[in-house]
């Protein structure tokens, strides 16, 4: 399924003018989009927009976790954490898809479902792991939190068809699986608490 990178357009086109408006819009480092753009292409089923989106928001994420290199291309280039020559392999067919994602991705669109979530594996294949609380499955592949022990206890981990049938039923109800987090951090700075951020802050924590 395709999805369209229109930010918060899906919540109105309005608020999401508005909130965008608040902070200027970052500029995007050609080198930056090429390594995000690697890792999507390479990781995730070429013709979706939504599974390049999650994979995505799993580099940034990283990016962000103090626990990750602090750069795109320092996490995309780790040693055994994506696709066998991600940093060296051709791109070709697909190539413009993934760049315009990566943009995107790189101006504050986030996979609303995949959250914080810094994991993901081929969709279908299974592990023993009692760490694996599953958010999102898109693209070809599951993504997944690793919930500590203090975190999981007396939760029952979500599995992978249990991620998906909360997913359809996220599509069904018209909710967006793309957020601008620009948007929000705007809207947080303003002091604002719409119903529309806590849609988002909702979404996205689950």
């Amino acid at each position: 399924m395709a999805l369209a990178l229109l930010g918060l357009s899906a919540l109105g086109a309005c608020q999401s003018t508005d909130m965008a408006a608040l902070t200027p819009e970052p500029k995007v480092d050609p080198k930056d989009r090429d390594c995000l753009a690697r890792a999507m292409y390479f990781e995730s089923n070429r013709s979706s927009d939504e599974g390049m989106l999650a994979v995505g928001t799993v580099v940034m994420n990283r990016v962000h976790s103090g626990t990750y290199p602090d750069t795109v291309c320092g996490v995309v280039a780790q040693k055994n954490q994506f696709a066998p020559g991600v940093m060296t392999r051709p791109m070709t067919a697909g190539k413009d898809r993934a760049e315009r994602v990566a943009e995107a991705v790189l101006k504050g669109e986030r996979h609303s479902l995949v959250g914080d979530a810094k994991f993901f594996h081929t969709a279908g294949m299974s592990f023993g792991y009692p760490n694996m609380n599953y958010v999102a499955v898109a693209g070809g592949n599951a993504f997944y939190q690793r919930l500590s022990r203090q975190l999981r206890e007396g939760r029952r981990m979500t599995s992978q068809s249990e991620a998906r049938t909360a997913q359809a039923a996220h599509i069904a109800a018209g909710k967006p699986l793309a957020m601008n987090v620009r948007a929000v951090e705007a809207t947080q700075a303003q002091g604002a608490h719409s119903g529309i951020l806590q849609a988002l802050q909702r979404d996205a924590a689950r």
